[in-house]
């Protein structure tokens, strides 16, 4: 199962890396159209959805990899029991948020599918599609906090703190 996990936020990771070259390649495009005298349809909307796709998708990898900014100043002060305590009370905050996040995505989705909506460029796109891709991210950073939310209230580190430490080593 932890495999499993594991290449989920990979695969997010990299789906969202994807979705950067997409925006780089389109922005590319269109200043080779602009010398020689054509334009890309729908570049700015198609680079606006992979913006969007790609900060989604990677949310859950970058929880994963100890990646988010944290007051880590403050964090640092605390001795173990306490710590454990605040990181299980900002892990249950994170995961109520994280889960109204998904949900609100979710119902966007739906909502856009039940209404038909297309977004105004030249290129029409149902906006359910791109706006799948955000959900599918909000639920995966949902589901890795939950991930660490359980570790933390079985008493074990969670793998974001693990991987923070690492961090810190380095430098």
């Amino acid at each position: 199962m932890k495999n499993f996990k594991n290449i989920g936020y990979q695969l997010c990771g990299w789906l969202s890396g994807l979705c950067i070259v997409i925006i780089t390649l389109l922005l590319l495009a269109q200043i080779v159209g602009r010398l020689f005298g054509f334009i890309v349809p729908s570049a700015e909307d198609f680079a606006g959805f992979a913006l969007a796709s790609s900060t989604f998708l990677g949310l859950a990898y970058t929880f994963r990899e100890g990646g988010h900014i944290r007051v880590t100043l403050v964090i640092q002060r605390f001795a173990v029991g306490p710590r454990k305590v605040q990181e299980a009370i900002i892990l249950t905050l994170s995961l109520v948020l994280s889960i109204f996040v998904a949900y609100a995505c979710c119902y966007m989705v739906y909502e856009s599918y039940i209404y038909d909506e297309v977004s105004y460029g030249y290129v029409p796109v149902a906006l359910w599609i791109p706006q799948l891709s955000v959900a599918i991210g909000a639920i995966a950073l949902a589901l890795a906090v939950f991930d660490a939310w359980f570790s933390a209230i079985r008493g074990r580190t969670p793998e974001y703190i693990t991987h923070e430490n690492e961090l810190s080593l380095e430098e």
